[in-house]
């Protein structure tokens, strides 16, 4: 959901931090299984499991239909195609993360799928106070509930994002929509009355889910991304979780590491020429 960066390559795998006394993989899995319920939640006009894992909002912008991930290699061209037809008359990337098989990336290559970028896959354990350095005096951090905060929050993110103001009114009724809505914290930063910087925590799996820290340009560099993060993993914690992760931006890897956070993996994103 963020800016894509260019490939790190092979290999771009770090540690994994134990949480529970159980492996490294089993706590991947745990990672990948709550990105792709946040993926798959943006699902409203369809969503699926079976050649690929994909979801469909039916708006025209990228970051919310998709491919969540390939379950086998065996008919990689069938996959393609079934995307193709699944995902039709809308822009989409196509995400191969840990979850997906050793190869994939290859095996999309081969059937004309253009890689576009990739994001580092970020965790820290959630067992320590943070903090998150200086930040406007006046910032407050409120939990969005109510229907105008909530379109605050989206018009906000929508913004930095680049998505057409013409979209907010369905990203709305998507997120007030979702079946998870119980598993999932909506954050606000706001200041004289306004939301300046957003971010939404998917609290499932074990783990928070950090998504969509956008902060209003002309508020940026200021500590806001900062505090609305730290603010995310105290929500995550709030909730019983252990382990925060998020996909950073370039933008973001940097405040992501001051606050704890280390890359694991990555999520590498492809698209399908029209």
């Amino acid at each position: 959901m963020s800016s894509l960066s260019g490939s790190r390559g092979a290999g771009y795998v770090g540690a994994l931090p134990y949480t529970d006394g159980g492996g490294g993989a089993e706590e991947m899995a745990r990672v990948t299984a709550n990105f792709r319920q946040y993926l798959m939640g943006w699902g409203a006009a369809e969503r699926g499991e079976g050649v690929v894992d994909h979801y469909r909002s039916g708006l025209p912008q990228a970051q919310f239909n998709g491919v969540v991930r390939l379950r086998s290699l065996d008919g990689v061209e069938q996959a393609v195609a079934d995307a193709r037809t699944r995902l039709a008359g809308v822009p989409w990337w196509w995400w191969v993360g840990p979850d997906s098989p050793e190869g994939t990336a290859a095996a999309l290559s081969g059937q004309g799928v253009t890689e576009l970028g990739a994001l580092p896959l970020m965790v820290a354990p959630l067992d320590r106070d943070l903090d998150c350095g200086e930040r406007p005096a006046a910032l407050r951090i409120e939990v969005v509930e109510e229907r105008r905060r909530l379109t605050e929050l989206v018009r906000t993110y929508s913004a930095s994002m680049g998505v057409d103001p013409g979209l907010e009114a369905g990203l709305v009724e998507i997120e007030a929509g979702r079946a998870d809505n119980a598993e999932i914290v909506r954050l606000a930063a706001v200041l004289d009355d306004r939301v300046v910087g957003t971010t939404v925590v998917m609290a499932a799996h074990g783990v928070a889910g950090i998504f969509l820290v956008h902060v209003a340009e002309a508020r940026r560099r200021r500590g806001v991304g900062g505090a609305l993060t730290a603010a995310a993993m105290r929500a995550g914690r709030e909730r019983g979780m252990r382990l925060a992760a998020l996909a950073a931006s370039p933008a973001g890897e940097p405040l992501y590491g001051r606050l704890g956070f280390a890359a694991v993996a990555e999520y590498r994103l492809f698209g399908l020429p029209a």
